[in-house]
């Protein structure tokens, strides 16, 4: 974990967080880690979740156990700095109360410039909750209420009949304490802001919604509302272990109810699944061959309910380099290498294996768009428009460099054996300087 964790710190932004998942067993030595890694105080909450409670112990109960059956789970929840701010969620409340509440007004935190005179009483220690204007109008509120409406309707009919947007502050008579009996009042609401006891809902989802053979997936519902506290609509998830794919399922989901652009990054090993296991039986034969499926599916499902979302995605495997060790390392005591034309690409890479390359090497999104055109019997790739484009066929002939020039792309790459002779590979930028002065040649 603790490499992981590392990298994981390197790649979030300033205003990310980090959510792991974790049983009560390592839960402790988890919490270490982090906190080595993010910092104590990045530490913001730790999330109980529900787990399913398995009939294990029933056998055992009458002769004593050695342990009780365990029914929670762990959510760490670390920053990366205090710029991290969560959104705060609610939740529905069991019993929905019909009429408001009056709360003292008065808070135990110290910002003297919150201590200000309020109804003739001005707080020795404390602040008030609210700063003074919004205070006054709140005053101003009530007395309205009380002088002109207190004898036609109840105070929560009154704030509906506002839209529900009034603010209202009273002063008990002869009112003591730290507050002086000023209080503020609180509405009726069928909801309560979200603790860090997340026991209503839980970890694994056990009715599947996708014939995918794979066990306890991750609740989908779980996620949503994980991803519901980072504020915004669009920003990056990374799952470094995306199992059955449920990230980017809640992530399909939750863009299509509140209409966001959240993007993720899933990352999956090619687990072989067992050999007897209904994964192989049905030809999966790795976990990441299910998560692609899932995400697949997951997609589809959006799609079908009439959803316009960009359901696209792209599945990159880790891999050697596709340039021999000549092109990193020339062999300065090779004058063949030197001024011999000498191919630096390895046999049997596509021209997608060599476009991917330029755009990790160069740090491009690898979500751009990408368009694969046929000119002049060369495949040529334009990336976001002409931000980029590629030609890693061989024969290339002046005519396509002068028909790919006229385009005006900001970046050119060939590959650097691709000429049909040594005299347009020398030409080959000159060409552009007259066609499309701003371009960036580039060869591999």
């Amino acid at each position: 974990m603790y490499p992981r964790l590392k990298i994981a710190r390197s790649l979030l932004s300033n205003d990310g967080a980090i959510f792991i998942s974790i049983d009560e067993g390592e839960k402790s030595n988890l919490k270490r880690l982090c906190d080595e890694v993010f910092g104590e105080e990045n530490h913001r909450n730790t999330i109980l979740t529900r787990r399913r409670v398995k009939s294990l112990n029933v056998q055992f109960a009458e002769n004593g156990l050695f342990s009780m059956n365990v029914g929670t789970e762990y959510i760490l929840v670390y920053s990366k700095s205090t710029q991290f701010l969560m959104n705060a969620l609610r939740v529905k409340k069991n019993d929905v109360p019909i009429k408001g509440t009056w709360n003292v007004f008065w808070s135990g935190a110290d910002r003297p410039t919150l201590r200000y005179n309020l109804l003739g009483f001005t707080p020795s220690s404390g602040q008030w909750r609210w700063a003074k204007q919004k205070a006054l109008e709140a005053v101003e509120n009530y007395n309205l209420y009380l002088s002109k409406y207190a004898n036609q309707m109840t105070l929560e009919e009154y704030w509906k009949s506002t839209g529900q947007k009034f603010k209202f502050i009273r002063k008990i008579k002869n009112g003591t304490g730290k507050n002086g009996g000023v209080q503020y009042w609180l509405p009726p609401s069928d909801t309560v802001l979200r603790t860090t006891n997340w026991t209503d809902i839980e970890v694994s989802q056990i009715k599947k919604d996708y014939d995918l053979p794979f066990e306890n997936p991750k609740n989908v519902e779980l996620i949503k509302e994980l991803i519901r506290l980072i504020p915004g609509k669009e920003f990056t998830v990374l799952d470094f272990f995306a199992g059955s794919g449920t990230t980017a399922d809640a992530i399909f989901r939750l863009n299509t109810e509140d209409g966001g652009n959240r993007k993720f990054v899933l990352v999956q090993i090619a687990e072989p699944t067992s050999e007897n296991s209904d994964a192989r039986q049905t030809d999966y034969k790795d976990v990441a061959m299910i998560s692609k499926e899932r995400i697949r599916l997951a997609g589809k499902n959006v799609s079908n309910a009439g959803s316009q979302l960009d359901i696209g995605f792209r599945v990159l495997q880790i891999d050697t380099s596709n340039m021999k060790d000549v092109y990193y390392t020339p062999d300065q005591t090779n004058q063949a290498t030197l001024f011999n034309n000498v191919d630096n690409i390895k046999r049997n890479r596509t021209p997608e294996d060599l476009l991917f390359q330029v755009l990790v090497d160069w740090g491009v999104d690898l979500t751009l768009p990408i368009k694969s055109e046929t000119i002049n019997g060369k495949q040529v790739f334009f990336v976001d428009g002409n931000a980029l484009v590629a030609c890693f066929d061989t024969e290339i002939t002046e005519d396509l460099v002068t028909e790919i020039a006229k385009r005006a792309p900001q970046c050119v790459v060939f590959r650097d054996m691709g000429f049909v002779s040594d005299s347009l590979k020398i030409n080959v930028e000159q060409v552009f300087k007259q066609l499309s002065p701003v371009t960036v040649l580039k060869v591999l």
